[in-house]
């Protein structure tokens, strides 16, 4: 791995934009997210998988110049079309607007269809309450985890995300619905390391811990067993009808195109009705002083490892495979 400075990387992820046709405005805030995303430590869904985003510009999948557009709305509740735009940019948009909605009523909600894969979910949540205000978001995904009592992927990974603004470190969940994301099981299986726990099925059925072994199979374990499966089945059908779009079943599992996905953003202005972060501080405070299971180490609260890891990678620079940045620079 090579450490290259943050805005190295952002300024060569724009150029790069730049010549797909991107207007520099958006080039600009695009190349700044995935760069922000392998800062916050999500290696996975960062620069890692620019190439990936590239391919599918240059295949059609994404269309680098549609932006999302209302087609309905009624009070604090907007459904939007995302018309195939970049998914980063379309999710951003939506946050956006859902933060604004909740800044004229109380409480947002923007329901958006017919867009790319959002990348990492934890931005939108940090976008949110890096505003000060409490944002809740998911997506529905192509095929790709098996519901509980069935052996084939008919469900999705539906990743879901709630942030809580915070002074000191906003508190932000961001979660796929199998124990193991593709991106962890990816993670580890690079590194040559087995899961800590169990993660899904090898294709005999069998538990393992091998991550390989679970990506072959397609079958990872939902969290909470037929909890997560049930979780992941509500936020397809709750995505789905808000946005009319599409639910997972109807989304086609392509490698290089995971397109016209459901998403629901949601953002909550706390001051409205004069919430108070103070609770918050209380309840990082008390989970600070929980007994750990391991001598020297304490129990973290959602997003504090997050917080860690962008200030070292602001301090020595991206961690980038060398393979993969000589490619970005070649394209």
């Amino acid at each position: 791995m090579n450490r290259i400075p943050f805005e190295e990387v952002r300024r060569h992820l724009e150029s790069v934009l730049l010549r797909l046709g991107f207007d520099r405005g958006r080039a600009g805030l695009c190349a700044r997210l995935f760069a922000e995303t392998t800062c916050d430590g999500v290696y996975t869904h960062g620069i890692h998988r620019f190439l990936r985003f590239v391919a599918m510009v240059r295949n059609g999948a994404i269309d680098a110049n549609a932006a999302p557009h209302r087609v309905a709305g009624f009070g604090a509740l907007e459904r939007w079309d995302g018309r195939s735009g970049p998914g980063n940019l379309n999710a951003y948009a939506a946050m956006d607007r859902a933060m604004a909605l909740s800044r004229a009523h109380g409480l947002g909600c923007v329901a958006l269809g017919n867009t790319n894969h959002w990348m990492r979910g934890g931005t939108y949540g940090w976008q949110a309450a890096d505003a000060g205000l409490i944002g809740i978001c998911w997506t529905n995904t192509m095929p790709n985890l098996p519901p509980w009592g069935g052996t084939e992927p008919c469900i999705g990974n539906n990743p879901l995300v709630i942030a809580v603004p915070r002074a000191k470190g906003a508190v932000v969940l961001d979660m796929a619905m199998s124990q193991f994301s593709y991106g962890a099981l990816e993670s580890y299986r690079k590194r040559g390391e087995m899961l800590p726990l169990d993660g899904g099925f090898d294709v005999e059925g069998k538990l393992t811990r091998d991550p390989g072994a679970i990506e072959a199979s397609l079958r990872p374990l939902p969290i909470g067993f037929w909890k997560g499966s049930s979780l992941s089945i509500v936020l397809d059908t709750a995505a789905a009808m808000l946005s009319a779009g599409k639910a997972t079943h109807q989304i086609e599992p392509e490698s290089l195109r995971e397109t016209a996905v459901s998403q629901v953003f949601v953002a909550i202005h706390p001051g409205a009705i004069g919430g108070s972060e103070t609770i918050a501080d209380e309840i990082v405070a008390s989970l600070h002083r929980c007994a750990a299971a391991e001598p020297g180490k304490k129990v973290r609260y959602p997003g504090e490892q997050t917080l860690r890891t962008r200030k070292e990678n602001r301090r020595l620079g991206l961690p980038v495979d060398e393979a993969v940045w000589a490619e970005i620079l070649a394209s």
